[in-house]
């Protein structure tokens, strides 16, 4: 799965140093096996903590965690080999993030077999990952968007292993989807898209809709929807760095849990 703020593998990861500064192995084994897309571990924690939060905690949502973020790590690396077409470089990595992903994924499926019927869903939107990977084109609006719904699927998935239906997590699933579609919107006002016009209007609208629209879901939820609608008028064009927004992301996405989880 791809990121919200950087989605997809953008570049190779850096191996080399800093002129005059050589990096010590530690540093950079630490480059080779974890990407440079901080914006995704929000993305992928947010959903599993609503969730859990949401239906209750069970003792397979705890090695779904770990194949979770093993899952990414993968799918992460397996994007970037198709993108530069060189598969062998990232062997390594692949093999490393493969074996947690299968076993524990297996584990879980294994518990909770009606979680099958989800591998369709994750299937069809890791092709559209791998279809703007290979076109080197993952910077794209609706290569994020996939990665978004990946991501807000995991809500239903905790509920599934509670064997709570769908319908009681569906509050918690549309405000992250929301929240997180939202997000990728500001944050290209905030980044890539800093200079665009269109982008901000876009953003701008799409919140002032979204907060609407949960006020009449949730008056809580909406309430906090408002605040983030402030930041995406307030904050674009303010040229901050990437540090910063990624700090404001985080109380957002505080603020954005609690309101799921008290709701």
């Amino acid at each position: 799965m791809t990121s919200q703020t950087g989605t997809g593998p953008r570049s190779a990861p850096a191996t080399g140093a800093r002129v005059g500064r050589p990096a010590s192995p530690r540093r950079r084994a630490v480059r080779r096996f974890v990407p440079p897309q901080h914006g995704a571990w929000a993305m992928l924690l947010l959903p599993w903590l609503a969730g859990v939060l949401t239906v209750g905690f069970r003792w397979p949502h705890l090695p779904l965690l770990v194949a979770w973020l093993s899952g990414y790590l993968l799918s992460y690396y397996l994007l970037l080999a198709v993108k530069t077409r060189r598969p062998e470089r990232f062997r390594g990595q692949l093999t490393v993030y493969a074996i947690p992903t299968v076993l524990l994924g297996g584990l879980v499926v294994a518990a909770v077999p009606s979680l099958l019927w989800y591998a369709p869903c994750y299937a069809l939107l890791l092709a559209v990952n791998v279809g703007y990977a290979a076109r080197r084109d993952e910077r794209a609006l609706l290569n994020d968007l996939a990665s978004v719904v990946q991501s807000c699927l995991m809500v239903f998935v905790c509920a599934t292993i509670a064997h709570v239906p769908p319908a009681g997590v569906t509050v918690a699933f549309v405000t992250l989807l929301a929240y997180l579609a939202g997000t990728v919107l500001y944050v290209k006002t905030m980044i890539r898209e800093r200079d665009s016009i269109g982008y901000r209007r876009a953003s701008i609208t799409f919140h002032l809709l979204t907060a609407a629209g949960m006020f009449l879901l949730n008056p809580i939820v909406g309430a906090g929807f408002l605040l983030l609608a402030a930041r995406a008028w307030a904050l674009p064009g303010r040229q901050l760095k990437p540090v910063h927004v990624g700090v404001i992301e985080i109380g957002a996405s505080l603020l954005v849990l609690l309101a799921t989880v008290i709701s």
